[in-house]
This record gives structure tokens, sequence and C-alpha cells, in this order.
């Protein structure tokens, strides 16, 4: 986890629970995820930016926007990188690239990790959602996640991390069609119910499909 925050560190929560071993990294150094270690347990660690990015087979980017060209790259050539972040101007000021279209956010990381594998996931769910609709395969309540990214190998990597921690997948297919998940769409948010009701409501696969169908950006 590059950043261990309400998305990142829901995932951690979500990894450990499927199995998965995670180390944990945020800006401000190691020691102050001392406290969310002892929390999660000993199938996880605290490590710098630098150390994440090289230890992880796969690696979660959940940064605000400003701070994706600060991620380091040549740590990350050759391994998937999830993307979970949206650009919001006033938080990440303006990036000109983002505001004349000439990238969307996940486009812009993956131009600043060219040996990477990005794939747009996790950026359209509350975290409190995501942390309370995960559910067994099979079940017929289960949640689904989009992704997007231009590696067939990456994005099933990705279905299969997503089902590991209680998600099924609608593969958007290349990067650039992650647009269809970004905040003022369809996909974003409502379709896994209100904020006021931290439960969430699960989101079937028809549900997301047709969501991402009905997105005009």
């Amino acid at each position: 986890m590059i950043g261990s925050g309400h998305i990142g560190g829901t995932v951690a929560r979500l990894a450990i629970a499927g199995g998965h071993e995670v180390i944990l990294s945020n800006s401000r150094g190691p020691q102050t995820l001392l406290g969310l270690v002892a929390e999660l347990g000993p199938r996880t660690r605290p490590a710098t930016v630098e150390e994440a990015a090289a230890a992880g087979d796969i690696v979660l980017v959940s940064l605000p926007v400003r701070a994706y060209t600060e991620v380091p790259a040549a740590l990350l050539a050759g391994k998937l990188v999830m993307d979970s972040g949206n650009y919001y101007p006033e938080r990440d000021g303006q990036i000109a690239e983002l505001d004349d279209g000439t990238f969307f956010d996940s486009q812009y990381l993956q131009r600043h990790l060219p040996g990477a594998h990005v794939v747009k996931v996790f950026n359209n769910i509350f975290f409190k959602h995501l942390l309370n609709l995960p559910r067994a395969a099979g079940a017929a309540d289960r949640s689904y996640l989009p992704i997007a990214g231009d590696s067939d190998s990456a994005r099933a990597a990705v279905t299969a991390f997503l089902d590991s921690v209680g998600y099924g997948t609608i593969d958007g297919g290349v990067l650039a069609n992650g647009l269809r998940q970004l905040p003022g769409t369809p996909a974003y948010g409502t379709p896994y119910g209100s904020l006021e009701d931290e439960k969430g409501t699960p989101a079937g696969a028809d549900v997301i499909r047709a969501a991402l169908a009905a997105a005009t950006r």
C-alpha cells in the first residue's frame, strides 16, 4: 500500500481477511502506521514508500493525485499497480493536462510509471461501503467493482485479487475506459447506496454494467 488512508487502510483490511500479507506505507513514515499495524495484526508491517514499492507483488497507489509524481517509478517497473485515486482540483491544485483532457488521473499515473501496468479500481466506492459489502463468491448479493487497464494480464490479476477480498469484477477494458467510473458518472458511488447508510447497498454485475454503459464521459 502506497497510501494508507481511508481506501488504502480499507483495502488492507480486506486483503488480510482474504489471506494476503500487507505492507503499509505513507508519506509520513512507518512510525505513523504502528497503531494501524497493531490493529490489523501480524500479517501486516509498516515500511517506507520505497520499501513497499520494491516488495509488493501487487501495489495499491491510494494518494492524492498531486502526489503521483512522487511515486518511485523505477521500483515499480514491471509491476501491477492498482490506482484508486480521483482528481479533485480543490484538493490537488490545478493540473493542466488533466484540466484540458489530455489525460485523466490514471493515465497521468501511467505516464509517470511507464514500466508498470496501471489498473483503475476502488475509486468509485465509498470506503465504508467497500468495507461492509464483501461477499463470498456465488452469493446472491455480491457486489461488483469496475476496473480498466491496458494490460490483459494485469486486469486478470486484479480480478483474482478482488475475488479474494469479496468482490466480483466488471472488466471495462483499456485504461482509457476508466473515464466511465470517475466522479460524476453513474458508476461513481450511487450504485452502492447512500453515504448516510454505512452498510451500503449491494450492487450486482448488471447494475454496474448499466452504470458504465450510461456514462457519457
